[in-house]
């Protein structure tokens, strides 16, 4: 693999089987590293954790969100390990202590803290009682999520700059749209904005690319990212 091959996990934002098995097939790719990011809404459908265990040669991202008192958290990691997943993402809001019950028992999986939701902006913030801004508040997670020695971060690419202040492991960035359409999200931005301008390392991305034509999607992706 190239030094400077891009990453990019897809996410499997679906319950049904069949729909996986398309973006399966349909997002083979060499130029770059795909990995697949299942959230809860597979994980919990019928058949869905078998399916995932079952998958071999792939890189598999449990986007579980896991935010819970530290035995609690300690306790999931240990009963999702069966499904040997590279990457697994927990709150940074769930606390110290249940950031290093987890990375207590992790062993090869990657601990990804997830910082403030890309749905969120300063105004649901205040809704929910934090006076920090979006900017503020991930910061002051990202210090946490070193301390604690997570293996990756989840922020928008917006917090990137930030961020990396504080957190020199990996970064994983969502709210990535390749029409710049926002759906339910918030601060997002485009692939190549995330990749070159605010550098990076993994990008999630669902419906632009598993919404319709799956290939054809994945090609434009690859033409939007290509270095001119």
């Amino acid at each position: 693999m190239k030094k400077n091959k891009k990453k990019l996990f897809i996410a499997c934002d679906t319950s049904k089987i069949s729909k996986v098995k398309k973006i399966l097939k349909y997002t083979k790719n060499k130029q770059i590293k795909i990995g697949y990011k299942f959230g809860l809404e597979f994980l919990n459908s019928k058949g869905g954790r078998n399916f995932i265990k079952g998958l071999k040669n792939k890189i598999i991202f449990l986007d579980t969100k896991l935010n819970d008192i530290p035995n609690t958290m300690r306790s999931a990691i240990m009963a999702l390990k069966d499904l040997k997943p590279n990457y697994l993402t927990v709150h940074i809001s769930s606390g110290f202590e249940a950031l290093k019950a987890v990375k207590s028992v992790s062993k090869k999986i990657k601990i990804v803290g997830v910082t403030t939701l890309t749905s969120l902006d300063n105004k649901n913030l205040r809704e929910i009682g934090y006076n920090k801004s979006v900017k503020d508040l991930v910061k002051h997670q990202a210090r946490l999520a070193n301390k604690a020695k997570l293996d990756a971060l989840v922020c928008s690419a917006h917090e990137i700059k930030f961020v990396k202040k504080f957190f020199k492991k990996e970064i994983i960035t969502p709210g990535i749209s390749l029409n710049k359409i926002k759906n339910d999200q918030k601060r997002i931005t485009t692939p190549s904005e995330a990749y070159y301008k605010y550098k990076s390392d993994w990008l999630v991305i669902g419906r632009s690319i598993t919404k319709g034509n799956i290939k054809k999607n994945l090609d434009e992706l690859m033409f939007q990212i290509k270095k001119k």
